[in-house]
């Protein structure tokens, strides 16, 4: 027996594939399957089974093409309604892969149809939980989003409360949890960066799972202080549960390079959003007007999720030459499906084209401190999320979060020049290019809130900021 966590940090998502005896399945796959088939072809076993924990809203899983290109069936837990052929087991059902049995543990709460998978090893010793957005290595799922008008976010607690104690906390101490999500996914609010854990020690210091705690101290704790989910989840969810396109037309679409003409005719006619994937700052120095910058090396297809409220819009690429594939994979991991091209040669192509170039001033915390002591009334804003305002900001400054620019933007004067910083600067250049965009002059703090302070050059505080956006 072989279990394998495949671990994608830019969505904080774990996949995993097991194996016994030439016989194995996979857990949760991401979108593009081409690596759990090499995988498959390499050890030299034949895919039996592709198990899904629940309807997943924070990315689009793999399930159709793996089954198709496999042949392996697609397996749910009680209570999930397809737009495919499935097999929906039963509570308690036993599926055998090569010396191991998988059990199916359904676990409502985090949705109605959310199910763990036990695995039994060739001794016939419960060994691993793949536990989906059940159990988090330090935190459990969210409970608000499969609210329906009969069953809300507190009927799903409960739900979740008693899966929890029914289900999971009556196994043993030394099964090993594997869960679907770490630190960085929107699906919990308090996960660990580890992946795996035993139970015992989760039983031991996840706050969930205190064995003296009441069905009414669970709801209010597991309820308290979520932050809305990004607008994409419900869109995955749909495309996850009713389908979607194959991953290998989503590429080829996506695949097309085109000369700078071809490129800005295709932004001309068909309002597709111009998006840059470069890194921010040297986004800053040089990039095609109106384009928005969110950097691949960071929380990338979250933050196209938070920011792109339709899956449906058109996208052009503006890329590192090189990492055009890799960005469209990762767009149509959170269902993005929609590149139809990318400038061919970067940014130098158009710059060599003799196309126009817009900037985006970034400074130092030097220079902020500089101009906010001439200025006093400057507009600065902190597009950290509340939490991390709340926690320690600089005074006066009032926050702005980048999930909710788009929602938010009313507050913008448009008449006003804003200096932008968030924690590092990954978000704030993201913020910058959006409001750049929207004819909103900007200037970037390079290095974010974590060079403000260390710069010891400004007062900060824990006190909330009373003013608004000016």
């Amino acid at each position: 027996m072989k279990i394998e966590q495949i671990y994608t940090g830019c969505l904080a998502q774990g996949a995993y594939f097991i194996q016994s005896k030439g016989e194995a399945v996979v857990i949760d796959p991401l979108r593009e399957v081409g690596p759990y088939l090499e995988k498959a072809q390499k050890e030299s076993v034949k895919i039996k089974y592709v198990f899904e924990t629940h309807f997943h809203a924070d990315f689009v899983s793999g399930h159709l093409d793996l089954s198709s290109k496999s042949g392996a069936p697609i397996v749910y837990g009680p209570n999930a309604v397809t737009g495919f052929d499935a097999i929906i087991a039963e509570d308690g059902q036993i599926f055998e892969v090569g010396d191991i049995k998988i059990k199916v543990l359904h676990t409502p709460g985090h949705t109605m149809e959310s199910t763990c998978f036990l695995l039994f090893d060739e001794n016939g010793k419960e060994n691993a939980l793949f536990s989906g957005d059940t159990l988090f290595i330090g935190d459990v799922g969210r409970p608000d989003l499969a609210q329906k008008s009969d069953i809300t976010m507190d009927d799903l607690a409960g739900f979740l409360y008693d899966s929890l104690r029914n289900k999971i906390m009556t196994l043993p101490d030394d099964v090993t949890v594997y869960p679907a999500h770490g630190a960085g996914s929107a699906c919990g609010k308090n996960m660990s960066k580890e992946t795996t854990d035993s139970l015992g020690n989760q039983k031991a210091t996840n706050y969930a799972l205190r064995a003296d705690m009441t069905k009414e101290e669970f709801i209010k704790e597991v309820t308290d202080g979520l932050a809305p989910p990004p607008n994409y989840f419900p869109q995955n969810v749909m495309m996850n549960k009713q389908g979607y396109e194959s991953f290998d037309e989503v590429m080829a679409r996506g695949a097309q390079a085109l000369s700078p003409i071809a490129f800005e005719a295709a932004a001309n006619e068909t309002g597709a959003i111009m998006l840059d994937t470069r890194n921010p700052q040297v986004f800053a120095k040089g990039f095609v007007p109106n384009s928005i910058n969110i950097g691949l090396n960071g929380q990338f297809a979250p933050w196209v999720g938070a920011l792109i409220p339709d899956l449906k819009q058109e996208i052009l690429l503006i890329t590192e030459e090189g990492q055009e594939e890799e960005t469209i994979t990762r767009l149509a991991r959170v269902g993005y499906d929609n590149s139809i091209g990318y400038l061919k040669g970067g940014i130098d192509a158009w710059k060599n084209a003799g196309n126009e170039l817009d900037t985006i001033e970034s400074i130092s915390p030097e220079e902020l401190s500089e101009r906010m002591k001439k200025d006093p009334e400057m507009h600065v804003i902190d597009v950290r999320k509340p939490g991390e305002y709340i926690s320690e900001h600089v005074e006066n400054v009032p926050n702005f979060p980048l999930d909710f620019i788009n929602e938010n933007f009313a507050e913008i004067n448009k008449a006003n020049t804003y200096t932008i910083h968030c924690a590092g600067g990954y978000r704030s250049m993201i913020a910058a290019s959006i409001l750049k965009s929207r004819g909103i002059d900007v200037v970037d703090v390079n290095g974010g809130f974590a060079a403000i302070k260390s710069s010891e050059k400004f007062t900060l505080t824990d006190y909330v900021c009373p003013s608004t956006i000016k």
